[in-house]
This record gives structure tokens, C-alpha cells and sequence, in this order.
């Protein structure tokens, strides 16, 4: 693949002071992309934003991006392969929609791999998702690399202590990486989703640290997962600010979706979609006579937005 920028005729300034910053945006162009990551960061951080624009772009994307897989900031590429991506299908991106693994890699040295694939739209459908459901299944993914592979096994018998509690249909896969396919630094993690009869996902993890053991690693990412599915909603929390943006860019109707309280991120999100775009969201009570409940209904007029860039080859 050959190194291409992601964008073509972007202009970006940064004041003498240092303290401004001018962008003029160009054309999301696509097409075959390689990013070394730094170690900074995951590659995570990274997707999260390309995923938002590769639907608007002039060519299909193929980007492959190098560096660390997982890690305590960011998402993993497992939970962008497992939840984030299926969250686009209900706005009608799905055909080609993928994130292939190729090499995992742990803090601090990565070494990780992956490529994503995602197709071009004209315009993105209107959301109407409203019934949260109930959990139906929980699905999870214990990969260990540079470690013995017992730790995968020790972290799915530890959630499973847990899990077996509330629900029979559980299936935690151990996914063990030898050899180059491991990076270059020691880890393990566990990443988990439970699915509603709704198809609503609910997604949490955690990944080692020095000195904690796999079965506290385990216990943590599945304490996360129960108190996500307590919110309730029909998207998580770190699912937020996806779905919202995606509400704003669709078809000129009325979009309507379930969340929990907003984060502090997502309230920034929100002043910011207002001042670019110039929608505002009304949220209300999504249960006016349960007291109790934080669920909100979020509902906007979507800009209908169209993309005019994009290329049928």
C-alpha cells in the first residue's frame, strides 16, 4: 500500500503563540492509506475519528494502521470490530464494512496490525431506535500475547464466575497470538459485549497492568459491562458521540434514539455539533412517569447531508 494522506488540500495553521488554530478542511479522498502509529497512543484513538469520516470519502477506504492495539485510553480493535462498526449499520453502512486483526500489540513497544475497510455513501439513513430490550446473549474475547496462554483461560473462568449469575448464553473466546502476530511487548485483555433482543450492544473491557492478576483484570471489565447494561439505553457510553453525529448527518427527517445521561464528552460534543452545524438536539425524558430512570430520548432534524464527492468504480 502506498502512504497517502487521508485528506487532500487540508490547510492546517498554528498561530505564532501558539494558542489558535486555523483549519480549512479538503476532500476526504480514501483509497489505499498506511499510518504508523506512535506509541502515544492506540490505534484506537486513531479510528475513532476515521471512522467517522471514511463513509464520506471519495474512494473506498483502505487504510491499515500500525501500533498498539489496546491499551487503558483507548478503545481496542476489538471492541471497534465487535460494537462500533455494527453501530453504523443501522444508517445503512454495512456492505464491506470490516476491521481485519493482523498482528496484536501491547504497551509500550505495539507492533500491532490492523486494516480497515469501510465503503463510500451517498447519504446516510434516519435512526429510530428507541427499544432498548433485553440482554439476550454476552459475547467476549481474552487475548494474551507474549504471555503464557493459561492467562486467556484464567481471565474467561474468572467473568464467567460472575456472568453465569445472570444469563446461560455466554461464549468468551481465548484468542492467543504466537510469534510475530504477537508484537513486541508482553499483555493480555478482555473485552466484552452483551447483545439485546433489540441488537442493542453494550461494550466494556480492561487490560493488564503491572502486578494485577488476569481473574482481577476479568472481574473489572465484567463489573464494567454490568453497570454499562444498568444505564441502559440503546447505545453505550462510548458510543455516544458516533450515533449523534450520525443522527445530524442523515436524511432530512426527524432521528429519534435512547441513550443514558450524557458524558461530560458528549455535552461538549453536542455544543460543538450546534456550532458547526447549527442543530440542537431536544432531549427529554425517555420514562416521564419512572422517577428513577436517567435514560433521555434524543431527537433531531437531520441536515441531510449528501456526499458529492464519492466515486462509483
Amino acid at each position: 500500500m502506498t502512504k497517502t494522506p487521508v485528506t487532500n488540500g487540508t490547510v492546517i495553521e498554528i498561530s505564532v503563540t501558539g494558542t489558535a488554530l486555523l483549519l480549512k478542511p479538503g476532500i476526504i479522498s480514501g483509497g489505499p492509506i498506511t499510518h504508523d502509529c506512535p506509541l502515544s497512543r492506540s490505534v484506537g484513538y486513531f479510528l475513532e475519528p476515521l471512522v467517522l469520516l471514511a463513509p464520506f470519502s471519495k474512494k473506498p477506504f483502505q487504510i491499515t494502521l500500525k501500533g498498539i492495539t489496546t491499551d487503558d485510553q483507548d478503545l481496542s480493535v476489538d471492541l471497534f470490530r465487535t460494537v462500533t462498526l455494527p453501530h453504523l449499520q443501522p444508517f445503512g453502512i454495512s456492505d464491506g464494512l470490516e476491521l481485519r486483526i493482523k498482528k496484536r500489540g501491547a504497551p509500550p513497544a505495539g507492533g500491532g496490525e490492523v486494516q480497515f475497510l469501510c465503503p463510500v455513501v451517498k447519504q446516510v439513513k434516519t435512526l429510530n431506535f428507541v427499544e432498548p430490550g433485553k440482554i439476550k446473549r454476552i459475547r467476549g474475547i481474552a487475548h494474551a500475547v507474549r504471555v503464557s496462554p493459561q492467562f486467556s483461560n484464567r481471565m474467561i473462568e474468572a467473568s464467567r464466575s460472575i456472568l453465569n449469575r445472570y444469563i446461560p448464553d455466554i461464549y468468551l473466546y481465548s484468542d492467543v497470538y504466537k510469534g510475530e502476530e504477537s508484537g513486541k511487548s508482553p499483555g493480555y485483555a478482555l473485552s466484552l459485549l452483551a447483545e439485546s433482543t433489540t441488537s442493542v450492544l453494550y461494550c466494556a473491557e480492561a487490560v493488564s497492568q503491572p502486578g494485577v492478576a488476569p481473574e482481577d483484570i476479568a472481574l473489572q471489565a465484567t463489573r464494567a459491562l454490568l453497570a454499562e447494561i444498568e444505564k441502559g439505553g440503546c447505545v453505550d457510553r462510548q458510543h455516544q458521540t458516533l450515533v449523534l453525529l450520525m443522527m445530524v448527518l442523515s436524511s432530512e427527517d426527524v432521528g429519534r434514539c435512547r441513550m443514558g445521561e450524557p458524558t461530560p464528552r458528549t455535552i461538549q460534543f453536542l455544543r460543538d455539533v450546534r456550532s458547526f452545524f447549527g442543530t440542537s438536539f431536544k432531549i427529554t425524558p425517555a420514562d416521564p412517569l419512572d422517577k428513577e430512570s436517567s435514560q433521555l430520548l434524543y431527537s433531531c432534524y437531520g441536515t441531510g447531508y449528501i456526499n458529492a464527492n464519492r466515486t462509483l468504480a
